[in-house]
């Protein structure tokens, strides 16, 4: 029996490597997916194999992260409940592509995860196991009672890595979990599962990586200008970069002002709520300038398709159905109404806010005549707009024909 392992280094995977080998006599690769958590990598190699493992890979996955992954949803200007840009999610489909490449190069029957029985990664893994290799074999040891009975807490998976000469950052003082990549860093449980825990406070300020806090950031505003081309952001600045390269200039400029924290309770899969903090420097600058470059070349009645459709595209995500064909179906829809995104755009940062300060573009659905309120002749009549208004009134005026006016209840006036 082989078992591959998506593998962190953190305190669940460190104690499944030793536990899988005890329970089942298994051979365990280890696997570690490299999509920007970058000094959390190091290492790894030596401490699984220290754990158990007859072998370890890391891959660098951090290009196609960006490129097929992040910039796919960023067209669709994805939110998950308005707030939540889907970091830890979007990471998940090509960990478990990546996992399952390794098994099939390792002859393994198993692919195993160290997800929790209560949160949505266990789901999105499996999912995309069961779209990709349906005939892995799959073991979630958090869903096996004989390891919730051997590790019902923290406290034991510690004193286990202590007994086992396992080395792990880990202690019973660290006061939450933390998930990082390319695109954002989550943090949740611990002392954040109390949703009224201010985790913003001076006193826990050092919790955050990727930046600072609004109230510390500089004084002066910066000014950053992004390029785009069919609905991607090709440069800042006017360098050029490849979509992991974007998003590593974007995350410095965004943290150091400030920019990309969210404090949410969101609702999870599985049915229950759960708290989570979030930094996304980079994708909430991104976010703000593809949607400013929208609103000059593409369509009214496109954008207002894709943007009524975004809802169940984030939830496709959240929920782990990025290889599913409703997914799929979804994504060349929106590629195809980015075609003409294509432009420039000014930003300001200072302070934790984003303000957009200019857009151009080649093919700019912009008209300066027609908008304008100076009286420039041009091919717009203002007369057409009254039967505009009178065909859109019809059926309102068929209704008081029909009911009388609807009862909104009388103002009341005051004669002066």
């Amino acid at each position: 029996m082989k078992v591959v392992l998506a593998y962190s280094g953190g305190l669940d995977t460190s104690v499944i490597p030793l536990w899988l080998k005890e329970q089942y006599g298994a051979e365990i690769v280890t696997f570690a997916a490299d999509v920007g958590q970058e000094e959390e990598l190091n290492g790894l190699a030596e401490k699984s194999k220290a754990t158990g493992a007859v072998a370890h890979y890391t891959l660098d996955l951090v290009e196609e992260f960006a490129a097929d992954f992040i910039f796919p949803m960023l067209r669709a200007n994805t939110l998950y409940e308005g707030q939540y840009r889907l970091g830890t999610s979007i990471a998940r489909p090509l960990i478990a592509k990546a996992q399952i490449e390794i098994a099939r190069k390792e002859g393994a029957t198993h692919v195993a995860h160290g997800a929790t029985g209560k949160g949505n990664d266990q789901i999105r893994f499996e999912l995309a196991y069961a779209a990709l290799a349906p005939d892995l074999q799959v073991i979630a040891p958090w869903r096996i009672d004989a390891f919730r009975e051997r590790f019902p807490g923290r406290t034991e998976m510690i004193q286990y890595c202590a007994d086992n000469d396992i080395h792990i950052e880990a202690s019973a003082k660290k006061p939450y979990s933390m998930d990082r990549n390319l695109l954002h860093i989550s943090y949740e449980a611990g002392i954040l599962e109390d949703p009224w825990f201010d985790a913003h406070t001076p006193e826990n300020k050092d919790m955050f990586k990727l930046s600072v806090s609004p109230e510390d950031a500089p004084d002066e505003p910066e000014y950053i200008t992004l390029e785009f081309e069919k609905g991607d952001c090709v440069a800042v600045n006017g360098i050029a970069a490849t979509p992991a390269g974007i998003l590593k200039v974007l995350n410095a400029l965004g943290g150091k002002h400030g920019i990309g924290r969210v404090d949410i309770v969101e609702n999870r899969f599985a049915g229950m709520k759960s708290r989570g903090v979030y930094e996304t420097p980079g994708g909430t600058i991104l976010m703000q300038g593809h949607r400013a470059i929208e609103g000059l070349t593409m369509d009214r009645e496109t954008m207002h398709l894709r943007d009524s459709l975004m809802p169940q595209y984030a939830k496709m995500v959240y929920n782990g159905f990025w290889y599913a064909p409703e997914r799929e179906a979804l994504q060349a829809l929106i590629d195809t109404t980015q075609q003409n995104v294509t432009g420039s755009v000014r930003l300001k940062l200072y302070k934790g806010n984003i303000i957009t300060c200019g857009v151009k573009s080649p093919v700019a659905l912009y008209n300066e005549g027609w908008a304008s309120m100076e009286g420039t002749k041009t091919d717009y009549s203002h007369n057409d707009a009254t039967g505009f208004i009178r065909l859109n009134a019809l059926r309102l005026r068929a209704r008081f024909n029909a009911t009388g006016a609807p009862d909104y209840g009388k103002s009341k006036f005051t004669r002066e």
